[in-house]
C-alpha cells in the first residue's frame, strides 16, 4: 500500500528554498545551498532507529526511491522475523538480553553471577552489544577469541569468557527468546593444565577443628560434606532433609553440572545429618538455609567461601590456594589412591565423563607408581670419571 502525503508532496519539494527541509512518514529532504535535495530516511524497524542517507536529487534520487528503500528494510524485517521463536515478534539485541540474562540469574539464585557479570559488562557486552541475539554466528565468536586473544587475554580466560556466552545463549534458547539452531559452535581452547591442591590427613583434621569454632554453626557441617562426600560448593548448599535417603545413605541431587544424580555419603556425614535433622526438627527443609537477612530468594544459602576462607586461615593453612573446591579435590584423590576403580569414583563424584576423571589417576594413580617398575633396571655402580678418561686416553693412543 503506497503512503499518502501532505506535506512531502513533488511541488512543495521543487519549491523549496536552499536550507529548508520536509519531513513525513520518515522521509527527510533537505534543499543544499548548491541548489541539491538530498534525500534521508529515519525510523524505527523493529525496534531499531535506522537513519540513512539514500541520496541526491542530483544523482536521480526521487521520494519514490526513499519510500522503496523503507519498504525493503521493513519486508526485510518481517521475513527475518519469520526466524524467530513462536511468541516473539521483536528480536532482542545482545545488550538486552544481557541485562535480562543477569536478573534471572539473581532471581534464580544462578551460579557464578560475580563472574558472569564481569566477562558481560567488559568484554562481552562492548564486543557484541548491538547485534541481534540470534545473529550472533560462529565467524563472530572466532573473531572475537582472536582479538581477545591479541589484546593479551589467555585461553583459559577466553574460554571463561566462552562458558558465560554459551551459559546466556542456551538460556535464552530455554527462554524461547532464540531457536536452537541459532545457537553458533564456540570450540573451548586447550589450557594447560593446573596443579591440583589437595589437604593432608592432618590438615583436614586442622580445617574441620577450625570449622567448629566458627560463629557460624553450619560451617562444621559444610567441611564434613565436602570431605566426606565429594560435592560441589553449590550442590552442597542446595540439599534438603527430604532428599535424603538415609538407610541407603543416598542424596538426591536434583539439579547438577552433569544431570541429576543419586550421591552416595559416608557413613560419618549420614550420621551427623541425623543428628543435625534432630536438632533442627524438619524433616524436609533446607539444610542451610538463607540466614537472618540474607537477600536470597530461594530459601538457603548460595555461597559459604567467606566462612570457608576464616576456617582455612583460623587452621593456618593457604588461603590463596585452599577453596571449597579443594575439598572435592581432596575427596577424589583419596578414592584414587585407595585403588578404587574409575567407573565407581565417576559414580561417586558426579563427573560427567571418565576424561575428567582420568585427571587424577593421571597424578595419583597408585598403578602408575606400580606400572613403572615393570620396566625398571638395575643401573651399574662403579662407573666413575676415571674409567671413562682411561677408555679416552686409550682411543687416542690407538690412533696415534
Amino acid at each position: 500500500m503506497s503512503l499518502k502525503f501532505s506535506k512531502l508532496t513533488r511541488p512543495a519539494i521543487r519549491s523549496l528554498q536552499p536550507g529548508g527541509k520536509l519531513h513525513e512518514h520518515g522521509i527527510h529532504v533537505e534543499r543544499l545551498a548548491n541548489g541539491d535535495a538530498r534525500y534521508k530516511i529515519n525510523i524505527m524497524v523493529d525496534g531499531q532507529r535506522i537513519h540513512r542517507v539514500i541520496g541526491r536529487e542530483s544523482d536521480g534520487v526521487t521520494r519514490e526511491q526513499a519510500e522503496r528503500a523503507i519498504e525493503t528494510l521493513r519486508t526485510k524485517a518481517r521475513e527475518e522475523r519469520l526466524d524467530l521463536p513462536k511468541g516473539r515478534k521483536i528480536a532482542m539485541s545482545f545488550a538486552a538480553a544481557a541485562d535480562d540474562y543477569l536478573v534471572r540469574l539473581e532471581e534464580s539464585g544462578g551460579k557464578n553471577i560475580r563472574a558472569k557479570r564481569q566477562h558481560l559488562a567488559m568484554h562481552l557486552k562492548p564486543y557484541f552489544g548491538r547485534d541481534r541475539l540470534d545473529k550472533i554466528t560462529t565467524f563472530d565468536v572466532d573473531r572475537y577469541r582472536k582479538e581477545r586473544g591479541e589484546a593479551g587475554a589467555s585461553e583459559a580466560t577466553i574460554n571463561r569468557e566462552f562458558a558465560t556466552l554459551s551459559h546466556m545463549l542456551k538460556s535464552a534458547v530455554s527462554w524461547k527468546w532464540i531457536s536452537a539452531d541459532r545457537v553458533p559452535e564456540m570450540k573451548k581452547a586447550t589450557e594447560d593444565l593446573k596443579p591440583i591442591t589437595i589437604l593432608s590427613e592432618a590438615e583436614s583434621d586442622a580445617l574441620m577443628a577450625a570449622a567448629m569454632m566458627d560463629e557460624d554453626d553450619r560451617l562444621w557441617l559444610f567441611v564434613a560434606f565436602g570431605l566426606g562426600a565429594a560435592m560441589r560448593h553449590r550442590e552442597i548448599l542446595k540439599v534438603r532433609y527430604d532428599q535424603i535417603d538415609f538407610e541407603h545413605r543416598r542424596i538426591f541431587i536434583p539439579q547438577a553440572k552433569a544431570g541429576q544424580r543419586e550421591q552416595p555419603v559416608t557413613p560419618s556425614l549420614a550420621a551427623a545429618l541425623r543428628r543435625q535433622r534432630k536438632a533442627d526438627g524438619d524433616s524436609s527443609g533446607w539444610i542451610f538455609p538463607a540466614a537472618n537477612g540474607d537477600a536470597s530468594k530461594v530459601g538457603y544459602r548460595t555461597n559459604m567461601g567467606r566462612q570457608f576462607a576464616r576456617a582455612v586461615a583460623r587452621a593456618k593453612l593457604d588461603t590463596s590456594k585452599i577453596t571449597p573446591h579443594t575439598m572435592r579435590h581432596t575427596a577424589i584423590t583419596r578414592l584414587v589412591q585407595a585403588g578404587v576403580d574409575l567407573p565407581t569414583i565417576q559414580r561417586i563424584s558426579g563427573h560427567k565423563t571418565l576424561a575428567m576423571v582420568l585427571r587424577y589417576t593421571h597424578i595419583y594413580g597408585q598403578h602408575i607408581d606400580e606400572a613403572i617398575t615393570a620396566i625398571d633396571r638395575p643401573v651399574p655402580v662403579g662407573v666413575t670419571p676415571k674409567l671413562h678418561t682411561n677408555i679416552r686416553g686409550h682411543g687416542q693412543a690407538n690412533a696415534a
